[in-house]
């Protein structure tokens, strides 16, 4: 679709890619399969400036899990760069009650080497799981802080269910190249589902 301006074409699609990039560059992905962690430890580097990782119908082994990240800036052998972030939450039930959007100040880190949450509490039924994306931006920069967001929304086991839309942001507060990202549910596996790794050209 071509942006217009009285009348005029400006710049369509085709022009604006070339000229901005944007194109979705696939790397890798990764399958679960009663998996302790899912670590991404090749792909992420100086080729591309952002790079998106989509989780799809991560599954836990157990109920009220949350879904986790953290990072690395020596090739994954430890996962506990500092971060700093920010979590809020929109929730509402399938009875149709108990809507919510709230800020989570249970679920943010202040400089801290912890895993991040990515989702609320996980339903472990069956037909339960979370899906979104993560964005990294720079990885690779020895200058700036590695700044990060990420959205997901999960199936939560109360009575009634609930849908839970998160939002996560934050920053790795080293100027050291993130290298390597792990994910892991906060206690026990990664029952199913995929990580598909992106970059942005």
């Amino acid at each position: 679709m071509a942006l217009i301006s009285n009348g005029t074409t400006i710049f369509d699609n085709g022009s604006m890619a070339s000229g901005f990039g944007g194109n979705l560059i696939f790397i890798s992905k990764a399958t679960a399969s009663a998996s302790a962690s899912i670590e991404f430890t090749s792909g992420i580097d100086s080729t591309y400036k952002e790079y998106i990782f989509y989780f799809v119908n991560i599954h836990p082994s157990a109920n009220a899990e949350f879904f986790q990240f953290n990072g690395s800036t020596d090739s994954g052998s430890t996962y506990a760069v500092t971060k700093t972030t920010t979590f809020f939450n929109a929730e509402h039930s399938e009875s149709g009650t108990n809507g919510a959007v709230a800020y989570q100040t249970s679920r943010d880190l202040a400089q801290s080497t912890a895993f991040q949450n990515i989702s609320r509490q996980m339903g472990a039924d069956s037909d339960h799981s979370c899906s979104g994306y993560l964005h990294l931006f720079n990885p690779s920069s020895t200058t700036y802080v590695k700044h990060f967001i990420s959205r997901c929304n999960n199936a939560r086991d109360l009575t009634p269910d609930y849908t839970n839309d998160s939002f996560m942001a934050g920053y790795f507060n080293d100027t050291n190249d993130i290298d390597a990202v792990k994910f892991q549910m906060s206690s026990g596996n990664i029952d199913a589902g995929q990580i598909l790794l992106f970059g942005i050209n």
